[in-house]
């Protein structure tokens, strides 16, 4: 089955006709007990959450938490079985959609999200996931700024920490696009007003976890994963443009004269260390009929995919300009999906995969190893990449080692004040200065064709 929907709901029945959306419809609380759930059910099926105390809106976690379903959300088919073949087909559609930006349709106000108003953050239900965390974080927002310098929209995705029925504290990354913004409208002693977009068709998600060049709306990208069917609909207090069927949207302003300390789990499982952030302030929420709150639970299986696969996409476009014969891109789950990767090439020329390696680091900066293996080797395999590590590679002459270069700020052995660490890449490629058959996996003819079911 293919995916038609443009919003999230349509989506969710959907994975439903597919098997791949549960509901529990049992009260259930949002202070760790969907957190709690959620982590059971791993990634095998999205679940939505029917009845959460305190709200009137239900909660849905697991969307996009296996590379079918963010296939599926990309608006491809169910019908590949192989997770390497669905995630080659997810790198493409993700090329395909850069490389066409559609221009959403744009209205004057009219958005679905307008059927019901709120100006009380105790009327969301805000999930706290962790013993440890600071409180309870909406995960799965995306936040819609305008950059004062250009002109143009932003969109992004950041963490909120619910303070009180009308603050939350943000976490910006330095340098990245909204933090642009905010620091463009502070040194003016302007607060920035941001409008909070919470429950789109996962295919928004993705786009706006992408990170695309500045300047760039990720909101044309979304367009375009969608097939031209998206429509933005113009808020009246931030005059910002959010989807039209956006569940819940949030709008006020980040005070430029405000922080408060929060701290999460993050990608890697652990939690982020202590920083002091800007406060947003809350003007009102409105909420669709029946609106559903989507929760991402931070460091498990919708967490890494969904920012850890449009890298994979970026990364692949990247490398594959330098080399070619790029067969894959696959970021480890042993790197949390996103400090480790493993990079597939059909090997021309000795000298290639040292290439490979330097665009990847130069695509995604917070990438920490990368190993480079031939396409006999299946990446997504850690006993294959092992094995090829182990058996085509000479520490001192297929290693590279980058010191003091800017890495992730959540890989706790790193210098995380100053976002230093040290890279490591491998060149885990046969040698072509030696025969080809010195490499050869032994093969038995009509293996795959055997059914032991015949013989035992």
């Amino acid at each position: 089955m293919k995916n038609n929907s443009i919003d999230l709901r349509g989506f969710l029945l959907m994975l439903q006709s597919e098997n791949e959306l549960v509901r529990v419809k049992r009260d259930v609380n949002a202070q760790y007990e969907i957190a709690a759930v959620t982590a059971r059910l791993d990634s095998k099926q999205a679940v939505l959450f029917e009845k959460v105390r305190g709200s009137k809106s239900k909660v849905v976690c697991n969307v996009i938490a296996t590379p079918r379903r963010f296939y599926l959300a990309l608006g491809g088919t169910s019908d590949i079985a192989d997770d390497a073949d669905v995630k080659k087909n997810i790198h493409a559609r993700v090329a395909e959609a850069l490389h066409s930006l559609l221009e959403p349709t744009r209205t004057q106000g009219g958005g679905l999200f307008e059927e019901n108003s709120s100006r009380s953050l105790y009327d969301l239900p805000i999930v706290t996931h962790f013993e440890k965390d600071a409180g309870p974080f909406i995960t799965s927002s995306i936040v819609f700024s305008e950059d004062q310098e250009n002109g143009k929209q932003n969109q992004s995705t950041h963490r909120l920490l619910r303070l009180d029925d009308h603050h939350m504290a943000i976490r910006m990354v330095e340098g990245r696009h909204l933090h642009k913004c905010f620091t463009y409208a502070r040194d003016r002693g302007e607060d920035l007003k941001i409008a909070i977009g919470i429950g789109v068709h996962p295919a928004v998600n993705i786009a706006a976890a992408y990170q695309a060049a500045y300047g760039v709306d990720e909101m044309q990208i979304a367009n375009s994963l969608l097939d031209g069917k998206l429509i933005l609909s113009k808020t009246s207090y931030s005059q910002l443009y959010v989807p039209t069927h956006t569940e819940i949207v949030l709008e006020g302003r980040i005070l430029n004269d405000k922080t408060h300390e929060e701290w999460m789990v993050e990608m890697l499982r652990t939690y982020d260390f202590k920083r002091k952030q800007p406060v947003f302030e809350l003007e009102r929420i409105m909420l669709r009929n029946d609106a559903i709150y989507h929760d991402i639970l931070p460091g498990y299986a919708e967490h890494r995919l969904l920012m850890g696969l449009p890298v994979e996409a970026k990364m692949y476009d990247y490398i594959k300009n330098v080399v070619p014969t790029t067969q894959s891109v696959h970021l480890t789950e042993g790197g949390s999906n996103w400090l480790s990767a493993v990079i597939q090439i059909k090997k021309r020329l000795e000298g290639e995969p040292k290439n490979a390696l330097l665009a990847a680091f130069t695509a995604h900066p917070s990438l920490k190893m990368a190993i480079v293996v031939d396409d006999d080797i299946n990446p997504t395999d850690p006993i294959a990449v092992e094995y090829a590590v182990a058996t085509r590679c000479q520490a001192d002459r297929d290693f590279i080692i980058i010191a003091n270069v800017k890495g992730s700020s959540l890989d706790p052995s790193s210098d995380q004040d100053n976002l230093l660490t040290t890279k490591v890449g491998i060149d885990a490629s046969a040698t072509i200065l030696k025969a080809k058959e010195r490499f050869e996996i032994a093969k038995i003819p009509g293996e795959e064709k055997i059914n032991l079911s015949d013989y035992l």
